[in-house]
């Protein structure tokens, strides 16, 4: 190897968030001051694409970054041969181990998204892959790995690829941005999701507070129903407003900066604090979404439900804003039928169903009101292991009394929790030993499978076995 391809001392990355210009001193695309993003303010969003940087040239990486790349492939291809899994986590860990700062360089000169909040990640983060590739090639942790394992062996898939779609874990987030700066920020929401491991809200949204800190140059896509997530962007200097109703609101009836209650928040609320709900740059509908101007949009998805809607208009303003164009756009995002099994029709025990993924009181809430517009059979399943969280009294917040007059077949590791709560719900329930066996107790029809984290990811695989 000679000199000139050996590594330095210094990374070559971009400068740090603390090292890159303020806000204040960066100009706005007019070549004025930025505009002011204040609470109350008309906000008028117009796109602005930045133009597309090419990534660095892998020929003149350091000898450590190479074999880092080397390595992270290889266990990842040895893991998909093994049959051990698709190798998102291993060859991203293995490749960390070996430069610490790999994640920073495989980022610089790529335009990247990343997406979080407690429901819609992995669904949202495939529409915005989508939406990008209408431009040019873009990678994605499509698997779900979303960390920062996860994001290293997302972009080791195509070192040349200028655009990445990254879904990003609530609590990481922070972790990203101390390393790099994507060029947007996706916020879908936050509820309470795996107690015993995240914490409460306000903890999560306080931690994504500080990643928006870090990320000053970044535009912030986010959902301004959720007081939660208006908490922690509204200090933001970039930030697109999107409306989409608020359906769960058990977790934002208080205030996030003082505590105080706001009460309704479909409406225009305002805070004696002074933190607010902003006004609207893009409002999803019945059918599609209004943008700023009042032009409305179809959307016309394959993938039912109003969730999906406002995770489509999320993946359109991210798209835009990156310098897509709306037709090609919105053709990729209609076509998507699944994500990452997501909504998608399987074969289990012999028989065809759909499978649904819920793992929260929020998530519940929009499977259960997706499903009561039919009558076909329903069999819940609900786990609690580490990646669920072992803590199950979430139970008792999903509104099950809607499913009254419905027979429900249940299953799964915590079968005996869930018929218990239908059971004061005045649900009708029978407990089976497995969702095959669950399956076998019902007639016709095309059955719907809700499951939560755990329980969804074993009988997507099993599936396909």
């Amino acid at each position: 190897m000679s000199d000139t391809t050996r590594e330095t001392d210094e990374p070559t990355v971009d400068q740090t968030p603390a090292q890159r210009q303020s806000p204040d001193q960066r100009p706005s695309a007019d070549g004025g001051r930025p505009p002011d993003r204040t609470q109350g303010a008309d906000q008028h969003w117009k796109v602005v694409p930045a133009p597309v940087r090419e990534p660095a040239d892998t020929r003149r990486m350091g000898l450590r970054t190479a074999m880092a790349i080397n390595a992270g492939k290889w266990a990842a291809s040895l893991s998909q041969r093994l049959g051990l899994g698709s190798g998102g986590m291993i060859g991203g860990r293995l490749a960390l181990t070996l430069q610490p700062d790999l994640l920073q360089r495989l980022a610089t000169g790529r335009r990247v998204v990343m997406v979080t909040g407690t429901n819609g990640k992995t669904t949202t983060t495939q529409m915005v892959a989508e939406a990008l590739r209408a431009k040019a090639p873009a990678v994605s942790n499509a698997t779900g790995a979303n960390m920062l394992d996860g994001h290293v062996a997302a972009l080791l898939t195509q070192l040349d690829a200028p655009f990445a779609a990254l879904e990003v874990d609530e609590l990481h987030l922070a972790q990203v941005t101390e390393r790099f700066e994507p060029s947007a920020i996706l916020l879908l929401n936050l509820s309470r999701d795996q107690l015993d491991r995240v914490g409460e809200v306000r903890t999560v949204a306080a931690s994504l507070q500080r990643a928006l800190t870090q990320a000053p140059g970044a535009q912030v896509i986010a959902n301004r129903d959720d007081p939660n997530i208006v908490f922690a962007a509204a200090g933001h200097p970039h930030v697109t407003w999107v409306s989409g109703g608020v359906r769960w609101r058990d977790d934002a009836l208080n205030c996030p900066q003082c505590g105080a209650f706001i009460g309704d928040v479909d409406r225009d609320w305002r805070c004696q604090c002074g933190l607010a709900r902003p006004p609207a740059d893009w409002k999803v509908t019945d059918t599609g979404v209004l943008d700023s101007e009042g032009t409305h949009h179809e959307l016309a998805l394959a993938l039912p439900g109003h969730v999906n809607r406002v995770n489509a208009t999320f993946a359109l303003a991210a798209a835009l804003q990156l310098g897509g164009e709306e037709a090609p756009v919105l053709a990729r995002v209609r076509r998507i039928s699944q994500a990452a099994g997501r909504y998608d029709t399987v074969r289990l025990g012999g028989r065809r169903v759909r499978l649904l993924l819920a793992k929260n009181p929020a998530s519940w809430l929009e499977m259960l009101d997706l499903v009561s517009s039919n009558d076909e059979p329903l069999v819940l399943v609900v786990n609690s292991r580490e990646a669920d969280g072992y803590d199950v009294s979430w139970l008792w917040d999903v509104d099950f009394e809607m499913l009254r007059g419905r027979p429900v077949q249940v299953a799964g590791d915590r079968a005996l929790d869930l018929a218990v709560r239908l059971r004061y719900a005045g649900v009708r329930a029978s407990v089976a030993s497995t969702v095959e066996v669950a399956l076998g107790g019902t007639e016709g029809g095309l059955p719907d499978v809700i499951a939560n984290y755990t329980a969804f990811r074993d009988l997507h695989t099993r599936s396909r076995t």
